[in-house]
């Protein structure tokens, strides 16, 4: 889905229809409020939709997960306070709100799921598939822990999804996109014009006398912070990672191939993989039953049949033993012999016949190739041990008064001093400087101060950045004596576009007024016109994107400008404008309304959620929700 949002966003079409889309979702956040607050629900659940309750623990858990998947994200430690701030509790809160509303109309309608139908949908979710397009189970194990579910409680979680998207499919099903909507998207996609222009150059500017003394300083007066210099700090880091103290020429053989047996099947060699058919019966009767008929002769498609299934309903495909789901019968799939079929076997969504057909062996490499990687890894995890050790013994001499230099000069360690650094990451020269974990650590040092005593910054990778401020060079306002050479620079820049903009105004009245774009050509040294046809609003050849936009903001025989590429004036004139036939059976067409008619649909469906959740009536406890993001109750 991620994927297509993101191609989605390369057309003005996806644009529009994505802010379209986003905006909804934002309203969305607003529909419930949180304005009233109920105190007499129990501080076990944070909120009462109807008669279903959102539990502490459960809100918690989900306020948790959301935050490590932002921190996973922005690649930063988020604090409670600033997701607060963010408004990730009320975001949250909403979502499970509106959840909650669509759990209660799920139940009044009395609709469920089978574990067999939950079970394929499961497997058949792209978001579990590997590359072959098969599921992996690998990636199905990675995904619920990074989400905090167990399978079980994604199992339950999932059933309840399905059932909200039975009731949210009914409710926006396809609506219709009125013709007038889809002919104005059309026009504005497909339009296309056709110009003629010239390009006013910096030299048609003519000479740019230099500026009276006083006129400089006024003009740099007014854009002096421009110039201003950023904040500069001298600070010395010390750094200790687990890569920074590893050694794998420490690293026995012995516990390199030890390590190698242990996990070679999983990371070094290709799976075994089997062509797997499976039947799952409601009933381990009609299992044993099904199995009598193989035994007489029966096929295993026919008996597929019997049961309302075809070849692709049966089929899991070439599959290796963890991309089988339910354990039983990933069991019983590779212990039967190719062309063989399994007893019954008791699953996790009925009683199931597995039948194999082709078998193809794993393939393991050697230990001699993956010996370096393995001993760089146990000595990675060795270290992690070691470098707590460092830290221990840094912190003790730190706590004694000694400087870091000093501290890191009796552990035998080295220490970087930088010279000048800004918040920003650069120093003096405009160079980025290298510092572990950068954003982070110099986030701490521009909250700090000289002869503070700071907190080691930790890093991703289980290490320790401390670092001391030595001195600091606060920002100012830069005399122009110092910037002279830069201010001039820019006032004749400036100067430039000021007289050709004028310059441009003058030809466009002229134009507009009968002259000829030709004429005005020849005026000024005798520029080429050029021809640019087929301009539309997502480019224009050659023609900057500031040019294609002011083309299509005027009317066709209309004259016009625009700043081109670096000092240059563009000077146009619309000679004509193209759009295609409006076919509304076309293929582009068609994608259009249906992404017109998803939106339409997701405003109803937020509607309904909102009228749910009213007829419902919502309860929200206040200090409990406090309470469970781990504020104070204001109470």
């Amino acid at each position: 889905m991620l994927e297509g949002l993101r191609r989605a966003s390369n057309n003005w079409v996806g644009k529009t229809i994505l802010t379209i889309v986003f905006g909804i979702m934002i309203f969305s956040f607003a529909i419930w409020g949180i304005g009233d607050i109920f105190r007499g629900i129990g501080v076990s659940n944070v909120a009462e939709v109807g008669s279903i309750n959102i539990a502490t623990s459960e809100f918690r858990q989900a306020y948790q997960t959301q935050i490590t998947m932002l921190q996973r994200q922005s690649r930063r430690a988020i604090t409670n306070e600033q997701a607060r701030a963010y408004g990730l509790d009320q975001q949250v809160l909403g979502r499970m709100i509106s959840e909650a509303a669509l759990d209660q109309k799920v139940r009044e309608l009395n609709l469920a799921m089978s574990d067999d139908t939950i079970g394929h949908m499961i497997l058949d979710d792209t978001a579990f598939k590997g590359s072959d397009g098969r599921f992996d189970r690998t990636r199905f194990n990675d995904i619920l822990r990074d989400n905090g579910f167990s399978e079980l409680s994604f199992v339950r979680e999932q059933r309840k999804n399905y059932l909200r998207q039975d009731v949210a499919e009914t409710v926006n099903g396809r609506m219709p996109v009125p013709l007038a909507l889809q002919e104005a998207i059309h026009r504005y996609a497909n339009e296309t014009r056709a110009v003629d222009y010239i390009v006013l150059p910096e030299a048609a500017a003519g000479t740019i006398a230099p500026p009276k003394p006083d006129e400089l300083q006024t003009w740099f007066e007014i854009r002096k912070s421009n110039w201003r210099t950023p904040e500069y700090r001298k600070i010395v880091t010390l750094t200790v990672t687990p890569s920074s103290v590893a050694d794998p020429a420490a690293v026995s053989e012995a516990d390199a191939r030890a390590q190698y047996e242990r996990v070679k099947g999983d990371r070094f060699g290709t799976a075994e993989t089997r062509d797997v058919q499976q039947i799952v019966f409601a009933t381990e009767e009609a299992a044993i039953a099904a199995r009598a008929k193989l035994d007489a002769g029966t096929s295993f498609l026919d008996i597929a049949k019997e049961q309302g299934r075809s070849v692709e309903d049966i089929s899991l495909g070439q599959v290796a033993r963890a991309a089988i789901l339910d354990t039983s019968v990933a069991e019983a799939a590779f212990t039967t012999a190719a062309g063989k079929i399994s007893s019954p076997v008791k699953g996790r969504f009925g009683t199931v016949l597995v039948k194999v057909d082709n078998i193809i062996a794993g393939q393991t490499k050697p230990y001699e190739i993956v010996a370096a990687e393995l001993k760089q890894e146990i000595a990675l995890t060795r270290a992690r041990t070691k470098v707590m050790q460092i830290r221990d013994g840094v912190e003790d001499e730190r706590s004694s008064g000694k400087t870091l230099a000093e501290v890191a000069q009796k552990a035998n360690l080295q220490v970087a001093t930088i010279e000048s650094v800004t918040a920003m990451g650069v120093d003096k020269a405009g160079k980025t400087v290298d510092i572990k974990e950068a954003d982070n650590v110099l986030r701490a040092v521009f909250a700090s101060d000289i002869g503070v005593d700071n907190e080691a910054v930790n890093t991703r990778d289980n290490g320790y950045v401390w670092f001391e401020i030595l001195g600091i060079e606060p920002a100012r306002d830069r005399t122009l004596d110092e910037v002279k050479d830069q201010v001039l620079k820019a006032w004749h820049e400036d100067e430039v576009r000021r007289v050709l903009t004028s310059k441009a105004i003058d030809l466009v009245k002229a134009m507009d007024g009968g002259e000829t774009l030709a004429k005005a050509a020849k005026d000024h040294g005798g520029m080429r016109v050029q021809t640019a046809k087929g301009v539309s609003r997502s480019g224009g050849g050659d023609l900057a994107p500031g040019v294609v936009a002011q083309i299509f903001n005027l009317p066709v025989g209309r004259a016009g400008s625009a700043a081109g590429e670096g000092l240059t004036r563009i000077l146009f004139k619309i000679n004509d404008a193209v759009v295609p036939s409006f076919d509304p059976s076309s293929e582009q067409a068609k994608a259009i309304a249906g992404q017109l008619s998803q939106n339409l649909g997701n405003d109803v469906l937020l509607q309904y959620i909102g009228k749910l959740q009213t007829d419902l009536g919502v309860k929200i406890n206040g200090s409990a929700l406090t309470l469970a993001v781990g504020g104070s109750d204001p109470y």
